[in-house]
C-alpha cells in the first residue's frame, strides 16, 4: 500500500465514523435546511486545516530534531489507530442527534459551529497526528505534505457536504443512523488492519 493510499484510506474512514461532527451537520440541517447544513460542513473543514497546520509544524520539528521520538510517536500513532478501531468496531450505543431545541442559527452561526465542532474535537486531532506520523517521513517534501492536508479538508468538505443534502430530508435520516452498527464494525476492521500494517511497515 503506498503513502498516498494509506492517508486517503484512513482519511475516508475518519471522516464517515460518526461522531460530533456528523451529529452537529446532521442536526443543523435537519433542523434548518440544507444551506446551514452546507455551512455547518464548510466550518468543519475549515476546522480539519487547524489541526492539519499545527501537525505538520510539529511533524517537522520531530523529524528535525530526534528520529528516535518521531519513530517513537510513529508506533504510538499506529497502536492508536488499532485501538480506535476496536473501539469503533465494538460501539453499540447509537448516535444521538438533539433534534428537540431549536434556537436561532444564522449561517455565520452555522459555519461557527462547525469550526469550532472540528478545532475543539480531540478525536480530529488524533487522526490527523497519527496520520501524518505514518506517511511523512524525512524525505517527504512539504507541497506533498501541504497536499494530504488539503485532502483531508477536502475530503470532510465532500462527506459533510454530502450529510447535508442528505440529512435536509427527514425521511432518510433514520435509515442512515439505524445502519450505524453495521458501519462502525466496517471501518473498525479495516482501521485495525491498518493500523498493524503501518506499525509493522519498514
Amino acid at each position: 500500500m503506498t503513502e498516498v493510499i494509506a492517508v486517503a484510506v484512513i482519511t475516508v474512514l475518519a471522516v464517515i465514523s460518526p461522531g460530533a461532527d456528523f451529529a452537529m451537520v446532521v442536526r443543523n440541517s435537519y433542523l434548518y435546511g440544507r444551506t446551514t447544513g452546507l455551512f455547518a460542513a464548510g466550518g468543519v473543514a475549515a476546522g480539519v486545516l487547524v489541526h492539519v497546520s499545527y501537525t505538520m509544524l510539529g511533524v517537522g520539528l520531530l523529524i528535525a530534531s530526534s528520529t528516535a521520538l518521531f519513530t517513537a510517536i510513529k508506533l504510538a500513532g499506529a497502536a492508536y489507530l488499532v485501538w480506535i478501531g476496536i473501539r469503533t468496531f465494538r460501539a453499540r450505543a447509537e448516535l444521538t442527534v438533539d433534534l428537540e431545541s431549536k434556537p436561532q442559527l444564522t449561517a455565520l452561526g452555522a459555519l461557527r459551529s462547525g469550526f469550532l465542532s472540528n478545532v475543539l474535537n480531540p478525536k480530529t486531532t488524533l487522526f490527523v497526528v497519527s496520520t501524518f506520523t505514518q506517511v511523512v517521513g524525512p524525505q517527504t517534501p512539504v507541497w506533498q505534505q501541504a497536499g494530504y492536508g488539503l485532502f483531508m479538508s477536502v475530503a470532510h468538505l465532500g462527506w459533510f457536504g454530502a450529510v447535508a443534502l442528505f440529512f435536509s430530508h427527514s425521511g432518510l435520516r433514520e435509515r442512515m443512523l439505524r445502519a450505524q452498527k453495521a458501519i462502525n464494525r466496517a471501518i473498525g476492521s479495516v482501521l485495525v488492519g491498518l493500523g498493524v500494517g503501518l506499525g509493522f511497515a519498514r
